[in-house]
Order: C-alpha cells, then structure tokens, then sequence
C-alpha cells in the first residue's frame, strides 16, 4: 500500500529548500542527447468546453461554412525532445538533439532554440516536417488538449537514420533521452532499442525514456513491452497517468478501468507502482495534482504546485527537464520531484511559456511556499 512520505508542508517547503540551494550552485557541465521528434506547433486556446465547440462548429457547418472569431492561436516550437531540450538549455544543460525536420523546420529551430548551450550539428533534413495542431480545451478540472498530428518523415525515422557522429555523441552524453514512440510509428521500438544496447555497451549514461501516448501505434505495444520495457535497457521511465494505466493494463487486467471505486489518479499510483514491481526501470510519474517515483525499495509522492495554468501542451516535457537535472544532481526523491513540479508550473503558468533559468527558478520558489496541492492519498 502506498503511503504519502509527507510530513506536512514543513517537509516540502524543506524540499523547495534543497531545490534552492542546488540552483544556486554552478552547472557541473552534464551533456544530455534528446531525440528524435520536432514539430511545428500552433496552438488554438479554446475558453469553451469540448461540447461548446463542437456545437459551434456544428453551426458553421449546417450554414455551408464560415468563420468563428475570438480564437487565440500562436504558432510555436513543439515535439517532446525540443521543448525538452529547450528547457534543459535554460537550466545551463548542454543538449545535443537528433532530431528529423525539414528544410524550413530547420530554420525555424534555429529561430526558437537560441541557446549556446544546444548543439545544432546532429539535425536531419527530411523531406516532410512534422506539424501538431493543439486545441486546448476548458473543463471541470482544468485545461486539457487535444492534439492534431501529421507527424511527417519522423513515421519513418529509424536506426537507419543514425551515423557515426550521432553515435558518438549518445556514447559521451550523460543521459540519453528518446520521446513520442508512437510518433515514430514504423522504426520507433527498433530506434530506442538500439540507442539504449548502444548507450549499455559503449556509453557512460543513463537512458531516460517517455513514450508518450503510445495508443496511436497500439498495435505493436506487445513488441515495446518484450523487446525495451521488460528489459535492462531503461534506466527511467516517464509517464503520465493514461500511459502508466495503459502500460500496466497491458500486463494485467486488473489495472484495467474502472478498479474498483479508485479515481483516475489513484489508478494510476497503483499502476506505475505496479510497472515498478515488474520492470527494470525506476518509474517516475506526473500528473495534474502530483508526481511520484517508484522503485522496487522506495517510494515516493509529492503535490504539484497550484499555480494559473495558462496552457497544457508542453507541461510534460517540462516536467521531464526538470526531473532529469535533478536525477543528475542526485538530489533526494522528493527535492527531485519538486524542481520538476516547479519547472512545469513555471512553464504553464508564464505568460509567454517560456522555460525557467536557474536565477528565475530560484525567484519562483520563493513563490510556491504554500502552494501545494494537498490533496492526500485515500489508500
């Protein structure tokens, strides 16, 4: 049974304590590889509920076409390993992406990444970009989004896409990160395969792996299950409440929905506990009221931060920076969790989504004292 290691807000305001004083400290120089996924993104902030919209649609519609003013849209850098990578660079990272785009998507990466800490030299030119359109919607608990994708080359993008520089640039990284299997729909568990075995045999790093939402590649989870996840070759698994309920589900039906009289959220601790009693990897989990970490001795649970949340694209690979600085920094389960929560609200809640520098974390932890969402585990 999970218990929530909490000592009141005194021991997590001793969490943001310990984030502090780690920020405050000079980047050791930690070098992370990220891969393989780019996209262009626009955004359409929607201030209506899913049924709203499609009502408003549906007019526009019988009316033989039309416009519906008032929408807010913005264009912007998007796919997991970018928005990433743009996060690590703000944290004083050196980040090497491999990544697929376009002739155009290359000089647009340029344009969002400005970083001197982001190495540009492993991109591969493509012939088709990959493009999200993400409808965020308003509801009950927050706001959510739905993603439209054409995901382009990177369908396609494989082992087969790697040369020697790549390579060499995954043996000298100190953690080696793959996002959106799904996305890379033909080649993806082959890809991760094999820069994993690679980073296991010749590399010095650690291998960090968030699927995302596996369910537009389904059919062959079973193959992702047998060939990396139920293997040594993931050292962290990231995952966010649906993936760790669907993963889980996978192996037994008992994590299948509904259990029982649990929410959805505690679903998914029981998942992602789960995962961690049955796979190499040490699981972290994020989501909209919590994080966790779970391990075969120890575990973890810390509230998120109730800060506004502007937007939801994105919270996740914020997130993830995060939590892969502070796994460098080997700070304590639940300072580690807590930069990593502190970073997704600082994100979610800018108005310009812009990723936190250390010096701006360090001023946004003097805000959250008192912010946590309390919300304690029922089990």
């Amino acid at each position: 049974m999970l218990k929530l290691r909490l000592d009141g807000e005194k021991l997590l305001d001793t969490y943001l304590d310990e984030v502090k004083d780690f920020l405050k400290n000079p980047n050791e120089g930690v070098n992370v590889v990220v891969m393989p996924d780019f996209f262009l993104d626009r955004f359409l902030n929607l201030n209506w509920e899913p049924e709203t919209f499609l009502k408003m649609v549906n007019d526009v519609v019988e009316r033989k076409g039309g416009s519906i003013d008032g929408i807010a849209q913005k264009e912007f850098r998007g796919g997991n390993a970018i928005n990433t990578a743009s996060a690590l660079a703000n944290l004083g990272v050196k980040v090497t992406p491999i990544v697929c785009t376009d002739k155009l998507g290359f000089k647009l990466l340029r344009f969002y990444l400005k970083s001197p800490k982001i190495s540009f030299s492993n991109i591969k030119i493509a012939e088709n970009p990959s493009i999200t359109t993400a409808i965020e919607f308003k509801t009950r608990d927050g706001k959510t989004n739905v993603m439209l994708r054409d995901v382009g080359s990177l369908a396609d993008f494989g082992p087969q896409n790697l040369n020697s520089e790549d390579f060499e640039a995954i043996e000298k990284a100190d953690y080696v990160c793959i996002f959106n299997w799904a996305g890379t729909r033909k080649f993806g568990t082959q890809l991760a395969e094999t820069v994993f075995r690679h980073t296991k045999t010749k590399g010095r790093g650690k291998t960090y792996y968030d699927t995302a939402d596996p369910t537009p590649n389904k059919r062959k989870t079973r193959e992702l299950l047998r060939k990396l996840l139920q293997t040594n070759l993931v050292d962290i698994l990231s995952l966010n409440e649906n993936e760790a309920v669907f993963y889980a589900s996978q192996l037994t039906p008992k994590m299948k929905r509904p259990m029982g009289s649990l929410s959805f959220e505690e679903l998914a601790k029981k998942s992602a506990e789960f995962l961690a009693e049955n796979f190499k990897a040490r699981i972290d989990l994020h989501t909209t009221n919590f994080a966790a970490t779970f391990s075969k001795n120890s575990k973890t649970l810390v509230p998120a931060f109730q800060v506004p949340i502007l937007r939801a694209t994105g919270a996740g690979d914020a997130w993830n920076a995060g939590n892969i600085v502070g796994d460098d920094y080997r700070l304590s389960d639940g300072a580690r969790l807590t930069l990593a929560n502190a970073v997704a609200a600082y994100y979610i809640s800018h108005p310009e989504g812009k990723h936190p520098t250390r010096k701006g974390l360090i001023k946004f932890c003097d805000k959250l004292k008192g912010l946590w969402k309390t919300k304690t585990d029922k089990n």
